[in-house]
């Protein structure tokens, strides 16, 4: 058990039947009244976001995750396949369970697979990733305005906006967590 007291950012707790973290809190000591926690939820198996405000010194279970480091292998249509480097044991995940990280995944790459009681709710990519550009739009000669960019398709297959000076072939570095280009490789 876990007191709301006792909240820190990333502290995953059970509530409601549903798995949450702790993004945002704020103890509050009104001046009248009893002092209450005012957070900002994270869902971590539909993402939604919510605020909820709980007593000071509710108690509720507190949500033991389990992150395992594992690679990614190969994808089959919707199922992507990670295997764990110590095991060699394989693990399935449907491809909506990826979120966004489907965007960056490419062969070989070491992840984080976050689990609640063998369930996987997610899995973490590293922040920045390098990724090969197979396509991208002609630079137009004289478009020079301040922060000129281009259509380009990576080898994931993802479309993101890269500087004019990248063409196909250039391996350029991605932030995967806003999803732009953050330089060249």
């Amino acid at each position: 058990m876990i007191s709301s007291n006792d909240f820190k950012t990333g502290v995953t707790i059970e509530y409601n039947g549903q798995i949450w973290q702790v993004i945002e809190f704020q103890h509050v000591n009104p001046g009248k009244g009893a002092a209450f926690v005012r957070t900002k939820l994270r869902n971590l198996r539909t993402r939604s976001v919510v605020d909820k405000t709980f007593r000071s010194g509710e108690k509720m279970q507190k949500a033991h995750i389990d992150k395992q480091e594992m690679v990614y292998s190969y994808s089959m249509s919707d199922i992507y396949v990670f295997m764990n480097n110590e095991t060699y044991e394989q693990v399935e995940i449907q491809v909506d369970s990826l979120g966004d990280a489907v965007n960056f995944l490419i062969e070989g790459m070491n992840v984080t697979i976050t689990m609640y009681q063998n369930e996987i709710i997610g899995v973490q990519i590293p922040e920045k990733v390098t990724l090969e550009v197979i396509e991208a739009d002609p630079g137009v000669k004289g478009n020079t305005a301040a922060n000129a960019t281009k259509n380009a398709k990576l080898e994931t297959g993802f479309l993101i906006q890269v500087p004019l000076f990248v063409e196909p072939g250039n391996k350029i570095v991605i932030n995967t967590s806003t999803g732009k280009y953050d330089t060249r490789a």
